[in-house]
Order: structure tokens, then C-alpha cells, then sequence
């Protein structure tokens, strides 16, 4: 069977970066439990569709497995903005819940 990441990689090398194909493999390295890789394709998809509320969300996990909270929270805060502008209710909501849990353990009152 062949693997989903040497799949995602050759289609990367072959020239069809997009949105779709760095989600993929910012979610495909979080799976094989390697955050950091992870979050700079995930940082490359929200780079390409600004308005990818999954990426955001995905992005913000990412950086929270990857020890780094501050950036993670940022992540977070651009997503609710995204869903919130695109109507996508539950995406805001869930990303909401995972800001405040980073704002509590920094610290930080809601939107510091």
C-alpha cells in the first residue's frame, strides 16, 4: 500500500502546491507525530487560501504539540476571525475553546 506522505511529497515536488495539498501534509505529519513539520506546511496552506478555517484550526494544533503557545494562540485568533467572516459557527466555536485553554495556561485574559 502505498504511503500517503511519499504520495503528498512527490505531488509537492512535482510543482502542485496549493491549499488542499499542504493541509494534507501538515495533517498526514501530525498524525507520525511530528508537530513542527506539521506547522510550517500548515503555515504554507494558510499562505495560500487565507480564508482555509481547517488550516487555521489544524495550524493552531500543530503549534500547540509543538510547544509553542504564543504563535499557537495567534493561530487560533486569525481562525476564529476566518470562520466567524465565512459563517462556519462551529470551526469558530471549537478554535475558541482552544484559544482560551492557551490564554488560561499563559495567563492571559480573553483577547490579551
Amino acid at each position: 500500500m502505498p504511503d500517503p506522505l511519499d504520495n503528498f511529497l512527490a505531488l509537492l515536488a512535482a510543482g502542485r502546491d496549493c491549499a488542499l495539498l499542504r493541509f494534507s501534509l501538515g495533517n498526514e505529519y501530525l498524525k507520525r507525530g511530528d508537530p513542527a513539520q506539521a506547522a510550517v506546511h500548515l503555515r504554507h496552506a494558510v499562505e495560500h487560501d487565507p480564508n482555509y478555517s481547517a488550516a487555521w484550526k489544524l495550524l493552531g494544533r500543530a503549534l500547540t504539540e509543538a510547544a509553542d503557545p504564543v504563535a499557537a494562540l495567534a493561530a487560533y485568533r486569525q481562525g476564529i476571525a476566518v470562520a466567524q467572516a465565512r459563517g462556519d459557527v462551529q470551526a469558530a466555536k471549537e478554535m475558541g475553546v482552544f484559544a482560551k485553554r492557551i490564554e488560561k495556561a499563559l495567563g492571559l485574559k480573553s483577547g490579551d
